[in-house]
């Protein structure tokens, strides 16, 4: 039998963050007892989660707060997520090098080292990019999950492809369920 899929703990950590931001901290304690996550009360993950955790505890808060809810909470935890990740993760020397580049070689060199942690996020699923001129950004979530976990990917690629290539940077989403998997793609203008 094989080991389950891991992700970053961002991915509950700060989606947390962001209904405690929305809802306060007893509103979000009671949402997480109401949908049956008591036990991340005062227990954020602090390594690798098997991504089964945060696909439950989107589809878990999606039944209780309902898509349009979920969308903004998963967008602000991608966001959030981002930041950690610039202020951790991304080396600054490596931010510094990106920020002055055209914006197409920025995106080039960023979404390169991006794919060499991709299953970080991505876990069983999978990532790929184009640098074509209107480039694309793919996130395949394999693990039983639903559509709006997409905002996740969504947010957090926003943020980053903000502070690291263009201000500017629009992204559209187009994300849809295909047989069992999620398919999220971002076109991107940068």
């Amino acid at each position: 039998m094989s080991e389950a899929a891991k992700i970053g703990p961002n991915s509950i950590i700060q989606t947390v963050a962001a209904l405690e931001a929305k809802y306060g901290k007893a509103e979000t304690e009671a949402i997480l007892s109401r949908t049956g996550h008591q036990r991340l009360i005062g227990n954020l993950p602090s390594e690798m989660v098997e991504e089964s955790r945060f696909h439950a505890l989107v589809t878990d808060l999606e039944q209780d707060l309902g898509e349009q809810v979920m969308t903004h909470i998963l967008n602000e935890s991608g966001q959030r997520t981002a930041a950690y990740l610039l202020s951790v993760r991304i080396p600054g020397l490596f931010q510094k090098l990106l920020k002055p580049l055209p914006p197409g070689l920025a995106f080039r060199l960023l979404l390169f080292a991006i794919s060499k942690n991709a299953w970080t996020f991505a876990g069983s699923g999978g990532f790929s990019y184009t640098t074509a001129k209107v480039p694309n950004i793919t996130v395949r979530v394999t693990f039983p999950s639903i559509p709006v976990v997409g905002h996740f990917y969504l947010g957090t690629f926003t943020r980053l492809l903000k502070e690291l290539v263009n201000p500017e940077t629009k992204i559209s989403a187009s994300i849809n369920r295909s047989g069992n998997s999620i398919n999220c793609s971002y076109t991107c203008k940068i």
